[in-house]
């Protein structure tokens, strides 16, 4: 099964796919935008076609203590939307750390400052995905309406 991963930002989001077996993600792509739930479907609606998603996991974001701010709520309605317009397994997972974990594989690989913020999206994408395959794709990640306690 072939997954795309969505890393939402206020500015910027970025896009990661699985390999056809699952098993595999990589970067894929940065996007603009992100608060807005028409332009984001917009600029999947190409992806999901030609990449032949077949399910998507959206980063879902937590305090260190895994409690749930005003953004997870904005990443829940996003992915509401998502589920509501492809019609496609919408999964969330938690993406605590994430951009620093990014941010730091990129530095190890030399890689400049300002090459690093076209990257660190998609890079922080895929290593949500690639936590999420590792996890086995597991069926209590798919979208729930309500929040986590």
């Amino acid at each position: 099964m072939r997954y795309l991963a969505l890393d939402i930002g206020t500015k910027r989001t970025g896009l990661a796919v699985s390999d056809a077996t699952g098993l595999i993600a990589r970067p894929y792509d940065v996007i603009p935008g992100g608060g807005d739930a028409r332009a984001l479907l917009a600029a999947l609606a190409p992806i999901l076609r030609e990449e032949e998603v077949e399910a998507i996991v959206i980063c879902l974001p937590r305090r260190l203590g895994g409690e749930e701010g005003p953004e997870a709520e904005r990443i829940r309605t996003l992915a509401g939307a998502v589920d509501a317009a492809t019609e496609l397994p919408v999964s969330l997972w938690d993406e605590r750390l994430n951009t620093v974990e990014a941010t730091d594989r990129l530095i190890e690989a030399g890689v400049r400052r300002k090459a690093r913020k076209g990257l660190v999206d998609k890079v922080a994408a895929a290593l949500i995905l690639q936590s999420f395959l590792d996890a086995g794709c597991p069926s209590e990640a798919r979208l729930d309406p309500a929040p986590a306690s």
